[in-house]
């Protein structure tokens, strides 16, 4: 910026080209939060597309089904005035006859049936067949040719599932994925026991998650504080060791625990060797051979190992920054080297502590390769189905229920510990 000239007759300060100061200063200052925001912008852009976006998108899916209203419009209509008690009239056999002709022609019967096959189950097949065969039907009346068509479009439940479905926007995924149904006078309630999967699956994931954030805390803390009070030399060399997973592929490190722990696998000849399969089948906590593999066990200890680091190097960062000068001034003042520990040490190390926790918590609530590879049937998580809804079912209202209901479970985390910790304790480095 030009020099600025000494003070004219006016009284106003201005810049060599004769722009008063203030004015000068207010361009100077624009240009460079200009320049800032040039530079921001990609960033900015870059989290809008790639994580706001299918956040939004999948919230939409959720509650977003217009498979039925979109190719059955005359039945929903007729369906409006339908008391949900009885079959319906012979109104709505009608209707629902040209609607079927029409989804027909244009071949989209399978996805009327798909879609009721979600609440119904095995109506899919039924359906499609239905489909094919009211071409034949040229005049009514049409209630007695439909029924004999397949017995199911006799049963009031099935035009109940209709008419919840007559929607283009729907709480049934979200709804379904917490094991709860709609009733067609509105009401809630829950699903028959024997249908209930899903609130044990998302027990499943948070317990899992839970049982791996607080072993990564007990095995990375005593590590973490080594790291912090070794000699530079020392805690470099160390350092690498804890490092070494984040040089090898998540893929490839579960891949070296299932190696490890299938049957008669490493860990299996290590408990031979060292007697304690006999030991456990002395008293009786095992019959035969150890099964590691597609277990529990063997789950936890994979994402463990994995998520190690993850707990470690925030507690590692922040221990780094504490004087020794507090435990000294603390023996100092007659406390016992445990005591001081326990009431000097760990309260400074606490920031760390809930961030590496945090951070692994949430990790493990989306982990789906580990749990796939050396899990059981009832080690999978919320993920898990997610691939499956997705990939198997072609089911996306599902999926991003399930994926709605992993984000909503992540914010009450972090709400929880923001009123508990505060966020602005917590410390990366």
């Amino acid at each position: 910026m030009a020099m600025a000239q000494a003070l004219p007759d006016d009284g106003v300060m201005r810049a060599a080209d004769g722009t008063p100061l203030k004015v000068a200063l207010r361009r100077a200052e624009r240009r460079e939060r200009l320049k800032a925001m040039g530079l921001v912008l990609p960033l900015f852009a870059f989290i809008i597309f790639s994580f706001v976006v299918p956040i939004i998108i999948m919230l939409y899916n959720a509650v977003y089904d217009p498979d039925v209203a979109e190719n059955m419009p005359q039945t929903v209509v007729a369906l409006k005035a339908w008391d949900g008690k009885d079959v319906p009239s012979e109104e709505v056999f009608a209707a629902f006859v040209a609607d079927m002709k029409e989804a027909q022609k244009n071949k989209q019967t399978a996805l009327i049936g798909k879609r009721l096959n979600y609440e119904i189950s095995g109506i899919r097949s039924k359906v499609v067949a239905t489909g094919r065969k009211v071409g034949a039907i040229e005049a009514g009346p049409y209630k007695d040719q439909v029924i004999a068509i397949d017995k199911v479009w006799g049963q009031p439940d099935t035009w109940a599932t209709i008419k919840r479905s007559s929607s283009d926007y729907t709480p049934f995924y979200v709804l379904s994925m917490l094991d709860l149904r709609q009733n067609p006078d509105g009401s809630i309630e829950a699903v028959p026991e024997d249908r209930a999967i899903y609130k044990s699956i998302l027990v499943r994931t948070l317990g899992i998650s839970l049982l791996v954030t607080l072993l990564t805390l007990v095995l990375g803390y005593p590590v973490a504080y080594l790291l912090a009070t070794s000699p530079q030399k020392t805690a470099s060399i160390m350092m690498i060791f804890v490092l070494l997973p984040f040089w090898t592929s998540l893929l490839v490190r579960t891949t070296a625990w299932m190696v490890l722990m299938t049957d008669g696998g490493v860990f299996a000849g290590l408990m031979h060797f060292t007697g304690i399969t006999w030991f456990l089948n002395l008293v009786g906590l095992l019959n035969g051979e150890p099964e590691l593999f597609k277990t529990r066990f063997a789950t936890v200890v994979a994402m463990t190992h994995i998520q190690l680091p993850f707990t470690l190097l925030p507690i590692y960062s922040v221990m780094k920054t504490i004087s020794p000068n507090y435990m000294r001034a603390a023996k100092s003042l007659g406390g016992t080297p445990f005591y001081s520990f326990l009431r000097v040490y760990v309260p400074q190390t606490l920031p760390g502590v809930a961030a590496g926790c945090l951070l692994t918590f949430i990790l493990c609530l989306g982990y789906y390769i580990t749990p796939a590879i050396v899990g059981g049937p009832t080690d999978q998580m919320i993920s898990g189905f997610i691939e499956r809804a997705i990939n198997s079912e072609n089911n996306w209202g599902k999926a991003s229920a399930l994926g709605v209901i992993l984000l909503t479970a992540t914010l009450i985390l972090y709400y929880v510990y923001n009123k508990l910790v505060g966020i602005d304790r917590m410390k990366l480095g």
